[in-house]
């Protein structure tokens, strides 16, 4: 009997001991129920220099008050994070029974960081722990990133030809960055930002700014490609990109008479055909020209034509244009400007017109008066003066 007893005294032993933990495991287990933390996002991926937002809850399961020390363990190095709940930063929380609070956790990944998966931790010490992970989802470098969607344009010389581009700070320090450009003899480059024209601009570490950058060819600039380098440079870094102009020819015109007079007379109630001259002196080709006037009350003008569907470089052609002026028009100056109108570029001409009174109502005024005065003799050889 003995000898059987012994045999089970190691079976003995390891029942005791595991009847001795029981309690405790128990215990471990009821804490762990009792605060709970959650978030829907336990992995995500994010490019270098990025910030992370979590909305986490701590939930209490329990009957009474819990409250637990939150922190936020095995972050990587250089990583940064701000903990808050409503708008206080936080070490602590202090939860009623069966509610949550929400607590906010912002994770800064650094812009110098390795490709890869990274994983932390965030703890209600003594109660729950939460595993988070970051993918990191290419090589961090220290660099400067400067970029565009559209870096090609097409127009004519006299065009200001606008781009939109986007400034990277992918630096782990704040930067001052210098803007310029290498542009030909003539050009104007003028950087912008929010509306307002810089020649720098002040970043911190991660940013990215919008910056515009607007290019005025010379007007009479010839026909061709043209390629602008422009670069953003600090002491430590810099970035560059080339935009390219490709120049159609520019938009000009000139409206006036073959004479060059620009002044005419018309009798009131009358018109007056004038020949217009109108050339192309641009270099571009110049299509749906309309004809148009701004005259006195009650005045008309007519165009002959009155559209032009296409006016080559170098190019004139006659226009002829009918003024008729107002027939209650009194004697005067008037002025009537005839324009030529593109959707690019138009051409005014101001004409002064001197209106004259008409021959026939001076002759009627004459007529009038003679009749007046034959009135006037015939009652005095009738009458005789008393």
């Amino acid at each position: 009997m003995l000898a059987r007893a012994k045999r089970f005294y190691p079976f003995l032993i390891s029942l005791s001991f595991v009847l001795g933990l029981l309690p405790f495991s128990f215990y471990e287990a009821c804490l762990a129920q009792s605060l709970s933390l959650y978030t829907p996002y336990t992995k995500v991926s994010v490019p270098p220099g990025e910030s992370i937002e979590y909305s986490i809850d701590l939930i209490n399961n329990s009957n009474a008050i819990k409250t637990s020390d939150i922190t936020v363990v095995d972050l990587p190095k250089d990583w940064t994070y701000d903990l808050k709940s409503g708008n206080w930063d936080i070490v602590q929380l202090s939860v009623l029974p069966k509610e949550k609070k929400n607590l906010t956790l912002k994770v800064n990944v650094p812009a110098k960081v390795d490709k890869g998966a990274f994983r932390f931790q965030v703890q209600a010490r003594g109660y729950s722990s939460l595993p988070l992970t970051v993918l990191v989802s290419e090589q961090g470098t220290y660099k400067t990133g400067f970029s565009s969607d559209q870096r090609n344009m097409e127009g004519a010389a006299n065009s200001l030809f606008t781009f939109n581009s986007t400034l990277r700070n992918q630096t782990a320090e704040n930067q001052v960055y210098a803007l310029t450009a290498q542009a030909p003899p003539g050009w104007n480059v003028a950087f912008k930002v929010n509306g307002k024209q810089i020649s720098s601009v002040d970043m911190v570490a991660g940013q990215t700014q919008n910056v515009t950058v607007e290019i005025d060819p010379p007007d009479e600039m010839k026909a061709g490609a043209y390629k602008i380098p422009v670069l953003a440079r600090t002491a430590n870094t810099s970035a560059n990109l080339e935009f390219e102009v490709v120049i159609k020819g520019s938009y000009k015109m000139e409206l006036s008479t073959p004479s060059g007079l620009l002044s005419t007379k018309v009798t009131a109630g009358d018109d007056k055909r004038i020949q217009l001259a109108l050339k192309n002196t641009g270099s571009a080709d110049l299509q749906n020209i309309e004809m148009k006037f701004s005259a006195p009350t009650n005045w008309d003008v007519v165009f002959e034509p009155a559209k032009i569907p296409l006016l080559r470089p170098g190019a004139t052609l006659d226009v002829f244009a009918t003024i008729k002026a107002d027939k209650k028009a009194i004697a005067g100056d008037y002025v009537t400007d005839l324009e030529a109108k593109t959707p690019e570029i138009s051409s005014k001409a101001s004409f002064r017109v001197s209106v004259e009174t008409s021959l026939l109502w001076g002759w009627v005024g004459i007529l009038i008066i003679i009749g007046a005065l034959g009135s006037v003799y015939y009652l005095i050889r009738k009458y005789g003066r008393r």
